[in-house]
């Protein structure tokens, strides 16, 4: 199997892939109340075409698999496609991006499917504040799925937080606690410029508000590592991730290409897009077909991201890192 690189030498080895466009919270940062226009069911691809994808770019090189949505754990047999790809010779790494409401019920048969590590996007430890930010969620149904997950043994379990000015910076040094206090891994992750629900908090500054704890220590013995910058303060079990793809852009170390729900294949997190390999598979094209859609795409990749050209960047990309 050889890896594949993008026309800047970027080595291309992970795939990111959202199953679905629904999700059971409405959080204020990244839908209106009322939700958005639903995709009609027919133009989500089924777990059989995404797994056509998953084989083939196995093939060209890819080896990690990152299961997101909207929130991947509403798609009905979720865990039957972790199990598919589990299966997949060549896959060495498979995770998923939740918001962890539905993950305590769920937690065990994903384990059991294959699944290696789990990040859970969570904004806030105030309930109050919870049920403001998500308008439909409760901070309980989420606490109990990050347990579930670390009593399931998916390690790290990674707790991503979107720190916002004048909402929940507030709470950044509640955050940093619960890495000496639970062992939590913290991954704070600067808010997208195109929404403007809030101002993102620049990782310097958050950086300089948690050393008041103590000396933040580099540390690299966390998977998955790739968009994050992970310190750890003394005596801490777990660990502190700064993903800053505004004030500190990794586009140069970037390895992802990702799949979106309805079939593109965008070369960006941030794209919005891509190659459709949907329709060619439902065609039936052939295997080598579809390599060079795939090749096209990492092809397409750009040096760099574009985050404050609003026309060509997503709207629902709170969770980034891996």
């Amino acid at each position: 199997m050889a890896g594949i690189c993008d026309s800047f030498q970027r080595g291309i080895s992970y795939l990111r892939i959202s199953v679905t466009d629904r999700c059971n919270l409405r959080c204020v940062y990244c839908m209106p109340p009322e939700g958005v226009p639903l995709v009609p069911h027919k133009e989500i691809m089924t777990f059989e075409e995404i797994m056509v994808v998953v084989k083939t770019a196995c093939d060209l090189g890819i080896n990690k698999v990152r299961i997101t949505g909207g929130e991947p754990l509403v798609r009905l047999g979720v865990v039957d496609l972790v199990r598919m790809i589990s299966a997949v010779e060549g896959i060495k790494d498979i995770s998923m991006t939740t918001n962890g409401t539905l993950l305590a019920e769920q937690v065990k048969g994903l384990v059991d499917a294959g699944l290696h590590r789990i990040n859970i996007s969570l904004d806030t430890l105030k309930y109050d504040r919870f049920k403001q930010i998500t308008r439909t969620g409760d901070l309980s149904d989420a606490l109990k799925g990050i347990q579930a997950a670390m009593q399931a043994g998916l390690n790290p379990v990674k707790i991503n937080m979107v720190p916002m000015q004048g909402f929940n910076d507030d709470e950044i040094i509640d955050f940093a606690m619960m890495t000496i206090e639970a062992g939590w891994h913290v991954r704070f992750i600067e808010l997208m410029p195109m929404n403007r629900t809030a101002e993102f908090v620049p990782s310097g500054v958050l950086r300089k508000k948690i050393e008041s704890l103590g000396p933040l220590e580099p540390f690299r013995g966390i998977a998955g590592n790739g968009a994050a910058r992970y310190f750890r303060l003394p005596s801490a079990k777990g660990t502190l991730g700064f993903i800053s793809p505004v004030s500190e852009p990794f586009c140069e170390e970037c390895n992802r290409l990702r799949l979106s729900s309805t079939g593109l294949l965008l070369p960006c997190l941030f794209s919005s897009e891509g190659v459709d390999i949907k329709t060619p598979i439902r065609q039936g094209a052939s295997t080598e077909d579809l390599k060079s859609l795939i090749t096209a795409a990492i092809s397409a990749k750009p040096k760099k991201h574009h985050l404050n050209s609003h026309d060509t960047a997503d709207k629902n990309m709170s969770s980034i890192g891996g």
